[in-house]
Formats: structure tokens, C-alpha cells, sequence
């Protein structure tokens, strides 16, 4: 779970995961074009390209692979576990 969190603590990574939310199955120079347009990140290719890695270490992003182009994909199972689990947490300790 602390690959998650960590996944999550830079702005960057945060704002790949919300471009994926509202257009998911992005290459990587969509994912640039969409960053540097809309929250003005002037990050290099490079530097996406390593965010990506983290995002997908930490199981939120994964990828396909069609042709020359890698497709990458929002997975919000991750998040959906971190929420229940404190859901679930709270749920019960309202019961009593």
C-alpha cells in the first residue's frame, strides 16, 4: 500500500491519473499534448514516461501494447481496496 501512496504524492502522477480518468487509453505523446495543454506540466517525454513506471508499479496504470503504440489505461482497483478497507473500518465502529 505505501507504493500507492507514494504513486500518488507528486502532482504530476496525480495529474496523468485525472487525464486517464477523462480519456482513458492514451499513448504516451496524448498523455504529454493533454499535461502540458491543460495543466501546463512542461515535463519531457522521458520524465512521463517515469511517471507512468510509478503509476504502474503502484498498480494504477497499466498498459497494452497494439502495434507500434503502448495504450495506458487507468486501474482504479487499487484505490477502490484503500477505500473499502477504511470504509469498512468506519462502517463498523459506527455499529457499536
Amino acid at each position: 500500500m505505501s507504493d500507492l501512496f507514494e504513486a500518488l504524492a507528486a502532482p504530476a502522477r496525480r495529474a496523468i491519473l485525472d487525464e486517464l480518468t477523462e480519456k482513458n487509453g492514451q499513448t504516451l505523446f496524448e498523455i504529454c499534448s493533454r499535461l502540458a495543454m491543460k495543466h501546463g506540466l512542461g515535463l519531457s517525454r522521458q520524465a512521463i514516461s517515469q511517471h507512468l513506471e510509478v503509476l504502474a508499479s503502484a498498480g494504477l496504470v497499466t498498459f497494452e501494447r497494439q502495434g507500434r503504440y503502448k495504450y495506458h489505461f487507468l486501474n482504479p482497483e487499487p484505490l477502490k481496496e484503500v477505500v473499502k478497507r477504511w470504509l469498512k473500518e468506519e462502517q463498523e465502529g459506527s455499529d457499536s
